[in-house]
Formats: structure tokens, C-alpha cells, sequence
């Protein structure tokens, strides 16, 4: 069933739009009741002529009519968009907040301690209907909030509901992740490069592998090692090589990755709240 009432994108960059754009293709709100902001009138003439969407430059109307309202911002203007929209912002609003690092209780004290509030830290694959979020509910989100914004993006991915404690760790894992992968991925079209492969064959089975391997995994169910011991023959090479990636450290190099944005993402956080204070 399509989720009821407007639906206002306050900021529809990449990750707006992507939503958008997945919530029309499948069917999780009706083109009439979207409504989107931005700060660039190219990007809104897009918005309108491709997705046939309202769009407005607006803020402070924008959030005036949303019932649901996401406030899709980066992080370092959203002082500034809160403060166009505190008045507006009707206690019957469920506001949904993507905006990286920033804590339920520093958009409380803008808007009002009331106000229903559910913080998502999605990913970049969103923008091919394939994102991981982690959703968090306020202190005044109800069972019913956090249903509707699990609905909405797990139209466009998977969605896991996680204390606010966790969506740094969260960040560092699923939110910088994709950074990470394409890295490796870049790392394996080199490496095809090196033993003799063109650059475009190497990259497409590269890309191709992890893609395969994925969708492996989350068909199976089956835990990754046990898929890592399927394809190792006794003194084959898969296992040359995964001697080569454990004597270089791969797993604690991942690890220390995850854990260092981790702790950037607490930093950031912790900024935010000092600059509220």
C-alpha cells in the first residue's frame, strides 16, 4: 500500500532524487502527493520534466505541507535550513533526517522536543535502488513512523532499525563502505592489468565477481567462509592467493577501516552538538 500523505524532499541532490525516483517506480508514493526543494533551479526543472513531481524553492512552504518531510541536506547547511523551517514544521510532520552525523536531539532543539523524529544514514547505491540504510526513531517516533520510513526506503534497498548509538558504526561500515569497495575493485582491475589483461575486460570481470559473489551470499544465506572454502582447492591457487591477502593483512586493514570512519563520524557528531551548544 502506498504511503499516505505528502512526502516533501527538502533537498533534492543525488540521494533526493534517487529517492524520489525509486519511490515512483515502485509505487511507495504516488507521484501527486511528492513534493521537492533545491537550491539550484536546474535541478529542479530536471526534477519536474523527468519525474513530473511539484518542486519548489521554498523551504519554509515545502515543510508547511509535508506530513512526512526528509530533510536531504548535507550536514554543514543544515543549521541554516532549520532555521528557514522551525516555524513551519507542524507537530503532525514526521521529519526524516539523512543528514550525516547530525544527532535526533540537535534537530529537537531547532524544532521543537515534540517533534516526531526518525535519523537514516543511507548509502551512495541508493542511487541505483540498491542502498543500505539504518533507521533510528526518536524519543516521540512511534512503532507506525518507523514502519513507514522502512517502507520508504526499502523501496530503494535493504533497512535495518538500530539504536542512534550505532549509526556511526554504521557510517563507518555501510555509509563509507562503498568507498572501500571501489577501491578493492579498483585494486583487482589493476591487478588484471599487471597479469595481462586490457583495463575494460579486467574491470568488467572484476566488477562482475564482486556483484556475483554478493548476490551469492544473500541468495545462500550461507556464511562467507564457508563460500571462501567452495571455491578452495587443496593447493589450488584461490588459496595462493588468500595466503597472499592474509600475509598482507587485508582483514585488519578492513577492520581498522571501518573503526577509524567510525570514530570521524563520533567526531563529526560531537562537533555538531558543541556548535548547538
Amino acid at each position: 500500500m502506498p504511503v499516505q500523505g505528502t512526502v516533501g524532499i527538502l533537498g533534492a541532490g543525488n540521494i533526493g532524487l534517487a529517492l524520489l525516483r525509486g519511490w515512483i517506480a515502485s509505487g511507495a508514493v504516488p507521484r501527486a502527493s511528492l513534493i521537492a526543494s533545491a537550491k539550484r533551479p536546474e535541478r529542479l526543472e530536471q526534477i519536474a520534466r523527468e519525474l513530473g513531481v511539484e518542486v519548489t524553492t521554498d523551504n519554509a512552504e515545502l515543510a508547511r505541507r509535508s506530513d512526512i518531510l526528509v530533510l536531504s541536506v548535507k550536514p554543514q547547511i543544515l543549521d541554516r535550513v532549520l532555521d528557514q523551517i522551525a516555524d513551519s514544521v507542524r507537530l503532525e510532520t514526521l521529519v526524516v533526517s539523512i543528514a550525516a552525523g547530525v544527532p535526533i536531539s540537535a534537530i529537537e532543539r531547532r524544532l521543537g522536543h515534540e517533534t516526531r523524529i526518525v535519523r537514516v544514514m543511507p548509502n551512495t547505491p541508493t542511487l541505483v535502488g540498491l542502498g543500505a540504510a539504518a533507521l533510528a526513531a526518536g524519543a516521540h517516533a512511534t512503532d507506525g513512523d518507523i514502519a513507514v520510513v522502512r517502507e520508504l526506503f526499502e523501496a530503494v534497498g535493504v533497512a535495518a532499525i538500530v539504536d542512534e548509538s550505532l549509526l556511526d558504526a554504521v557510517t563507518g561500515l555501510s555509509g563509507s563502505g562503498p568507498a572501500y569497495v571501489f577501491l578493492i575493485l579498483e585494486a583487482f582491475s589493476d591487478a588484471g592489468v599487471k597479469v595481462g589483461l586490457d583495463r575494460e575486460t579486467a574491470q568488467k570481470l572484476a566488477t562482475q565477481t564482486l556483484l556475483g559473489s554478493a548476490k551469492l551470499l544473500l541468495t545462500t544465506g550461507e556464511h562467507p567462509g564457508r563460500l571462501k572454502d567452495m571455491v578452495t582447492s587443496p593447493g589450488g591457487t584461490a588459496i595462493a592467493g588468500l595466503h597472499t591477502l592474509e600475509a598482507g593483512g587485508l582483514r585488519t586493514t578492513i577492520m581498522d577501516a571501518v573503526e577509524a570512519a567510525t570514530r570521524r563520524s563520533r567526531e563529526l557528531g560531537r562537533s555538531f552538538g558543541a556548535d548547538e551548544g
